[in-house]
């Protein structure tokens, strides 16, 4: 998993008022990564758009949305590990690029914005959700393709 079980529980209540079982961990964390994962490749494509070896910040395509969501995530005061980002990050293909230490750095949070996202989209989607259920998920799930 690429956020413990109990912290990934503790910041959907924290952050949407919703309750995820131990059934939807799993799911949730191989969407972050694979999100995760797509804003590398991305960033990759800017990097070498900009004849660099190397992937910063700068080249992350973060939207004004989620700029916002980074901030909320940061102003949580929430830790995430970095290791087991780095970990299930090594089961991808590697990139062609770099990450530069800066962006290395950021994936915790990166992820815990991800993680934001996630949870405040599902109240969007159903305002009443306390407990979802796998349709919602996969609603949740085709919004990300669609704009992430």
């Amino acid at each position: 998993m690429i956020i413990g079980a109990s912290r990934m529980q503790h910041l959907f209540r924290r952050t949407a008022g919703i309750n995820v079982d131990k059934s939807d961990l799993k799911r949730i964390s191989d969407l972050i990564s694979d999100k995760l994962h797509d804003l590398l490749i991305m960033a990759e494509r800017a990097a070498a758009a900009n004849g660099r070896d190397v992937i910063t910040e700068a080249d992350l395509p973060l939207t004004a949305g989620f700029q916002r969501s980074l901030q909320a995530f940061r102003d949580l005061d929430e830790d995430i590990e970095l290791r087991p980002i780095l970990e299930r990050m090594a089961t991808y293909p590697p990139l062609d690029r770099t990450l530069s230490a800066e962006v290395e750095a950021l994936l915790p949070d990166l992820a815990g914005a991800l993680l934001l996202i996630m949870a405040r989209s599902l109240k969007v989607l159903d305002p009443k959700v306390e407990n979802p259920v796998p349709e919602h998920f996969d609603r949740l799930e085709a919004l990300l393709e669609l704009t992430l």
